[in-house]
């Protein structure tokens, strides 16, 4: 996995190049190779710099031959806002006298899962504010795995401040290049880099998964992140988001299934909670671009080996199973739409009676219909013509053998698809 860069690192590198005007903040969901991101682009660029992980108590060499040798020996407990001023100060001192000696020189500081340290996002705008002031050329890059908590501190405190680059779950063409996965183990072991060694020993796998995805964002970052004031249900909630991927469920019939008096508003906003953690997202149904219609969610995870590591089938045992390999194909499709979805596509299902349509984009002007017709049975024409009727689309695509082959879909963002195909 070192050797292959995601395009991330590139777009770090080239930002790093530029005079420091803003943050460059990495941030995504767990185990989706942040740190691996930042480490590959110290590498690349050619200034100095200094990595620091606040929650190693020492951490690991600097990456560039020209960084600080020094070693950090303050217990990670301990890291507070003094510890981050300290650090700052020094990488100052050094951008200073690097810039003093270069035009384009300079120095860059890297603190990693940043969210570790109380106030951190009010002492670093104090900073960063400074170095503007005195046109200091030093670079900041900080990065976290709880999203919901970095963006919160980010837009609270360095609103205007900072650039974000998010890191995704891998698709389909960064788990080939990197790990030499064909289509189908990409449907059924997902995108997490870091369980990608492990597909041919299924007990480990399965054990990377939960130890290290699914326990420590459910029982650590969410409730880090958020005031969770029934951490059980959050649990169970999750599980069985997982067990209907892919299935419309409405709030009160979630409630009776999970056997809690709470209020579908609680429910709902859980499971946004999950969806800021990239484990499940709840589509909304699609009512015309003004419509704000509170509606049933279509349950999707965000990376399909979720789905997997409980449904305790194996790669050959999934595959046999028609009904549940169709409803993994669905999931692949429907997360790598919402992983891909930048800003101003947003992603929906439609569903009236017995007509549905399995996902809808849209994106200004543009509206798309999506059916994965994953068993070739081409049921799917129904949804569409309904569909069409009600609303403007620009685009349908079927995903399948009778139009676009799932590799193919999988192989472009949620943007490509808005395009006419006229």
């Amino acid at each position: 996995m070192i050797s292959y860069g995601r395009p991330q690192v590139a777009t770090l590198v080239e930002r790093l190049k530029e005079e420091p005007r803003r943050i460059q903040a990495v941030f995504g969901p767990r185990q989706t190779g942040k740190t691996t991101l930042i480490r590959q682009a110290l590498r690349r660029t050619r200034l100095p710099s200094r990595y620091l992980a606040v929650d190693e108590p020492e951490p690991r060499s600097p990456e560039s031959p020209e960084a600080s040798r020094a070693t950090d020996r303050t217990p990670a407990s301990r890291r507070d806002g003094d510890w981050l001023t300290e650090h700052w100060r020094r990488a100052r001192e050094k951008a200073l006298a690097e810039g003093a000696m270069d035009a384009d020189g300079g120095f860059v500081l890297a603190f990693d899962e940043i969210q570790k340290v109380p106030g951190w996002s009010e002492v670093m705008k104090g900073l960063w504010d400074e170095d503007r002031f005195s046109e200091c050329p030093l670079r900041v890059v900080i990065s976290g795995s709880s999203p919901l908590t970095l963006q919160h501190d980010l837009g609270e405190s360095l609103a205007g401040r900072f650039e974000p680059i998010r890191s995704r779950h891998w698709s389909l063409d960064e788990m080939k290049a990197a790990f030499g996965f064909d289509l189908d183990r990409y449907v059924f072991f997902g995108g997490y880099p870091g369980a990608a060694p492990d597909i041919g020993r299924p007990g480990r796998w399965r054990n990377f998964l939960r130890g290290a995805i699914v326990n420590p964002s459910v029982e650590r970052d969410l409730l880090g992140m958020a005031r969770v004031d029934q951490p059980a249900l959050l649990t169970r909630l999750f599980r069985s988001c997982v067990r209907d991927s892919g299935r419309i469920v409405p709030y009160r019939q979630m409630l009776a299934e999970l056997r809690s008096r709470g209020h579908t508003a609680t429910l709902s906003r859980y499971l946004d909670l999950l969806g800021h953690s990239g484990l499940v997202t709840g589509l909304s149904r699609y009512d015309g671009e003004f419509s704000l219609k509170p509606t049933s969610p279509k349950l999707n995870v965000l990376d399909v080996s979720l789905m997997t590591v409980e449904s305790g089938y194996e790669f050959e045992q999934a595959r046999a199973d028609r009904s549940f390999w169709t409803r993994l194909t669905k999931a692949a499709v429907g997360a790598h739409l919402a992983n891909t979805a930048e800003a101003g596509v947003r992603l929906h299902y439609w569903k009236d009676g017995v007509d549905e349509v399995d996902f809808v984009l849209a994106g200004g002007p543009n509206l798309a219909a999506i059916q994965v017709d994953a068993e070739g049975s081409g049921g799917y024409r129904r949804g569409l013509d309904a569909f069409g009727v009600r609303f403007p689309v620009t685009r349908e695509v079927v995903v399948g053998a009778r139009g676009v082959p799932l590799e193919e879909f999988l192989s472009r963002p949620a943007r490509h698809w808005l395009e006419s195909d006229r």
